[in-house]
């Protein structure tokens, strides 16, 4: 059977597969299905061909697999937000935890380690501590409104539709923000639409309004509301700001972030305050961390507390060791491991985030704690007191080869890799396996219905 673009077939979905689509197999070829889920008997159409594999939606649901729920939110299935609302939140788990089990496998060829069932999040709605929400000349119509003549076409301030740049949602309400934050939301939306001013164009890179982030503090339900535009007026901004304060108390930092670059990126060249503070306050454990506009923090603060207590209980601190924590951001984990060994290292390639970590350190009373500046791949040569223990927390693309290489060489006891991709753990280990053995992991779920997930290896000496 040759498998055209176009085509379609009536399936029963039989796996899942890392990035939440479903897994069919037609004729030998592996078709990946959008918004499917094991269970599912589903028509779907393909709309993608490749040599070894396809991708197809669904056009029709036939008969519901026992893990499909309705999802709450009304822009479930075009949103790319979160794509699992209508998967039970027990099976996520089991999918995370599966997913780390087959990269493993698959990719580090590594088999029978223990990988411990997921640990949950606290909240499995209203758990984000950070939203960006991003406008657009027009608004991306919802399917059902397709066709229908009162619809208002205007802008949009919300969500993306998945995988795209310039199709936004006009998102009146997300659920994986706390409510006051839909409220904000609301409120500069109305703003924007009667200021006269235009929203900034995603093609034509020409007009005033380009994003609205939301911070929030859970420790302290405090919130920064961060407006970036192309250009600054004052005399744009300023009322908005002042309207935001009067009408929720709550908010502690207004901030307007300046950029006239054409990326679509919520960072300013520049900021200006424009109410209250220039930062909120969150806290993980017993530490307090200062937030600011544009500074990197878990998104997930109660889930990055049981991330963290993960950390330390694989590194098997005393209370004597060094230990060495590459790529290092905020300095979050020194910060929360300095009670527990004689001395933290970080080393870090961005300056701002090193900036924020001395502070921390600071406001914290933290003094065993340094960091250095730097490509991990220049400095990590240049660390002469071997550690005891090794943090690892790269982003999602994982090590460089060159600091997989310079890590065995340093040939420290004790490894603690903290990951937010299975394919790229999965690969670092396996390039550590000649000198290293994985002992177990422990997945940890920061981003309910996401096919995201944290992971925590506990890695020794071979």
């Amino acid at each position: 059977m040759k498998i055209k673009k176009g085509q379609q077939f009536d399936v029963e979905i039989t796996d899942v597969v890392f990035g939440g689509r479903g897994l069919v197999r037609l004729d030998g070829m592996a078709v990946f299905v959008d918004q499917a889920v094991p269970g599912d008997r589903v028509n779907i159409r393909i709309y993608k061909k490749k040599k070894n594999y396809a991708e197809a939606r669904v056009v029709d649901l036939i008969e519901s697999s026992p893990f499909r729920i309705s999802a709450p939110c009304a822009y479930s299935g075009f949103c790319g937000g979160c794509k699992w609302q209508f998967l039970t939140y027990d099976q996520q788990l089991i999918y995370k935890r599966q997913h780390v089990i087959e990269s493993l496998e698959h990719i580090g060829l590594i088999k029978d380690v223990v990988v411990h069932p997921t640990i949950p999040s606290e909240l499995i709605f209203g758990y984000r501590n950070k939203m960006e929400f991003s406008c657009a000349e027009r608004r991306w119509l919802l399917p059902e409104e397709l066709g229908r003549e009162n619809i208002d076409r205007g802008f949009a301030i919300g969500l993306h539709v998945p995988g795209t740049f310039h199709k936004v949602i006009d998102t009146r309400e997300c659920l994986l923000q706390p409510a006051l934050g839909n409220r904000l939301l609301d409120d500069v939306r109305a703003y924007i639409r009667t200021s006269g001013l235009p929203v900034y164009g995603l093609r034509s890179h020409e007009g005033f309004w380009r994003f609205l982030v939301l911070r929030h503090s859970v420790a302290y339900d405090q919130w920064m509301v961060n407006i970036v535009t192309s250009v600054e007026d004052l005399n744009a901004v300023q009322p908005l700001a002042d309207r935001i304060i009067q009408d929720h108390p709550q908010v502690v930092s207004v901030i307007n972030n300046i950029t006239s670059r054409k990326a679509g990126v919520a960072i300013g060249e520049f900021e200006r305050v424009l109410a209250g503070s220039q930062v909120i306050t969150d806290k993980i454990g017993e530490f307090e961390f200062e937030i600011s506009a544009n500074s990197f923090f878990q998104t997930n603060s109660r889930g990055a507390a049981i991330l963290y207590n993960t950390v330390k209980a694989y590194a098997g601190l005393t209370g004597s060791e060094t230990v060495l924590d590459l790529y290092s951001g905020t300095g979050t984990i020194p910060i929360l491991l300095s009670g527990d060994c004689r001395k933290a290292v970080g080393i870090e390639i961005i300056d701002s985030a090193v900036a924020d970590a001395e502070i921390n350190c600071r406001k914290n009373g933290v003094t065993n704690c340094t960091f250095i500046r730097g490509d991990i791949r220049q400095c990590l040569s240049r660390i002469k007191q071997r550690p005891d223990v090794l943090i690892i927390d790269p982003p999602r693309a994982g090590m460089h080869k060159d600091v997989v290489k310079q890590v065995l060489d340093l040939g420290v006891e004790r490894i603690v890799y903290v990951s937010c991709n299975p394919a790229t753990l999965a690969r670092d280990i396996g390039m550590m396996g000649d000198g290293y053995r994985l002992i177990e992991v422990q997945p940890v779920d920061m981003f309910p219905h996401t096919y995201h997930i944290e992971a925590v290896a506990k890695i020794v000496k071979a």
